[in-house]
């Protein structure tokens, strides 16, 4: 409890301060996470960060049910398949891009495929809150829901494909490996979570249906949410699609649902600032001068295929011309799946697992810090800043 007071004392303290200075506040949560960690004064010690995975869970699972809950039918109509072909193409251009990069530079073919793997995921929760912070509305924040949303499912299925070929590359036993089994598993695994979600999301509807008071219906809101995330850990399968899932559903067949996202945005505040806070902990800048050129070109190859990818992608399916230019700026954080995805890497090339983790979170330093402030700079750019948002404007006449 002391951590959590002070991780929520030190992320409103420095939000406030970013406000001030004009950066989103999500920039001041990761910062003062970054001074308590171990970069810099170590207070908060290794263990009970690696206790507050839930935190992140929590989180995760609120912003991707917000992001279901803006897709009605009469969206979903509208756009098409227009963000599931900007998300495939952008995310399979950066795992060409920086696969084939590092294979260049002489790296090892198995440890070139994986690592495109990763950098084909993208976690722009980051992202998604400064949009809402600067109460963002336009056509390159419509696409960004979408995209981002997508863009778990492509970089799951991507990484099925690219472990498979390794697996087979690196199998010096002998042991027979079921290759379809091993290819289809990551597209199987998505359609379970969107059916899990799908289920939560109709069960959701009645018990809110009968329910009167806010009190009560808060509580079905974060038991159902909680459900759908948990199961779909349980399964082991995506948590993020089934969330979403869930309030795509429930956005589609309840009245109830405008009311959830009210509740929702009431008490997510402090939980996104435990989570950005958090997420600054768990990063370390002494681990940056170890990158080498691996590091630059994992890096540089990423930020290259993202931004061309969503610009050709965009291009394809006719998208306005902002959204061709700016899109892709704003998928370059890389957290929650990516890292993820270090865990299993390092299962399946062991001999490389420091590296592997070296080269993705000093990435992921890097695209956690700069990516809130490009969105800032993309949404005014674009002329999708709304209103100037409350804690901005108190920081200002402060």
């Amino acid at each position: 409890m002391f951590y959590v007071a002070l991780m929520l004392l030190i992320g409103s303290l420095f939000g406030r301060v970013a406000a001030m200075i004009k950066l989103p506040t999500v920039t001041g949560y990761i910062f003062g996470g970054l001074l308590i960690g171990p970069s810099f004064f170590h207070i908060m010690p290794e263990t009970v960060i690696d206790n507050m995975e839930i935190i992140s869970e929590i989180a995760l699972a609120f912003i991707s049910f917000t992001i279901g809950l803006s897709f009605k039918a009469s969206y979903l109509r509208r756009v098409g398949l227009t963000p599931l072909i900007i998300a495939a193409i952008e995310s399979t251009l950066a795992a060409v891009l920086v696969a084939g990069s590092l294979i260049l530079i002489g790296s090892d073919t198995a440890f070139s495929l994986i690592m495109g793997a990763i950098a084909a995921a993208t976690a722009p929760t980051s992202i998604l809150l400064v949009m809402k912070e600067y109460r963002a509305k336009g056509p390159v924040s419509e696409m960004l829901k979408s995209v981002a949303a997508l863009d778990d499912a492509t970089a799951l299925i991507l990484f099925g494909f690219c472990s498979t070929a390794v697996r087979i590359m690196v199998n010096t036993s002998g042991e027979s490996i079921n290759v379809l089994s091993s290819i289809f598993q990551p597209i199987f695994s998505v359609f379970i979570a969107l059916a899990v979600g799908a289920a939560v999301g109709f069960a959701m509807k009645y018990p809110l249906k009968y329910t009167k008071t806010s009190g009560q219906k808060l509580g079905l809101l974060i038991a159902f949410v909680f459900l759908s995330s948990s199961i779909s850990v349980g399964l082991g399968v995506s948590e993020l699609l089934s969330a979403m899932m869930t309030g795509t559903v429930l956005t589609n067949i309840s009245s109830d649902a405008p009311q959830m996202g009210e509740f929702s945005d009431r008490i997510t505040p402090p939980i996104f600032i435990l989570f950005f806070v958090l997420a600054g902990a768990q990063l370390d800048i002494h681990i940056i001068p170890t990158v080498g050129l691996i590091g630059i070109m994992y890096t540089v190859f990423r930020i290259v295929g993202k931004f061309t990818g969503a610009y050709i992608g965009a291009l394809l399916t006719h998208s306005p011309k902002v959204v061709r230019n700016y899109l892709g700026f704003m998928l370059l954080p890389q957290a929650g799946v990516g890292i993820g995805l270090i865990a299993i890497s390092a299962g399946i090339l062991p001999e490389y697992a420091d590296q592997i983790r070296t080269v993705v979170l000093s990435a992921t330093l890097l695209y956690e810090f700069s990516g809130p402030v490009i969105t800032k700079l993309v949404l005014r750019k674009t002329g999708e800043i709304g209103a100037i948002p409350s804690n901005v404007q108190e920081a200002a006449d402060f």
